[in-house]
């Protein structure tokens, strides 16, 4: 290898390649996945509000829910109307993994009825508090790329 730490070609490190994931298989993983990143932008906020969340998947709705308690997020969430959520997946040593990411109108669910149905899909927020707060991003726009290496694929 090169005196570089990062590989280079010619190096014996087999070559990489850069898939585009479909919508079905893009939402197959959102469904797999429990943590998360939510991220919006607001006007009134000189930087935009990254927070990592656990979430859950709503197949009826193709929407992410998470759950939050009174705050920065829930407030950015609610001002901004839009989000971005990024889920991923990686493997450090085969040098491979996968990301999807979610754009949609974000919205606070407060339907007695809804909330009633969304609490059986088993969100269970990690972080200590009371998370009364359900939000729902539509999943309008959803891409997902994976790299893998050829010699790894049987």
């Amino acid at each position: 290898m090169s005196e570089s730490t990062t590989p280079q070609p010619g190096d014996g490190v087999p070559t990489a390649e850069m898939l585009d994931l479909d919508r079905p298989e893009c939402l197959r993983l959102l469904a797999g996945g429990t943590v998360g990143r939510i991220a919006v932008n607001t006007r009134d906020w000189p930087h935009p509000v990254l927070r990592p969340v656990n979430y859950v998947f709503d197949e009826s709705s193709q929407s992410v829910l998470i759950r939050s308690d009174r705050g920065s997020k829930l407030w950015a969430v609610m001002r901004s109307t839009e989000a971005a959520f990024e889920i991923d997946g990686f493997d450090p040593v085969g040098r491979v993994g996968w990301s999807v990411l979610v754009h949609g109108i974000t919205e606070e669910i407060t339907n007695p009825r809804e909330i009633e149905r969304i609490e059986t899909l088993g969100l269970e927020p990690w972080a200590p508090g009371s998370k009364d707060h359900w939000i729902r991003i539509r999943s309008n726009s959803v891409s997902g790329r994976r790299i893998v290496r050829p010699d790894l694929q049987g």
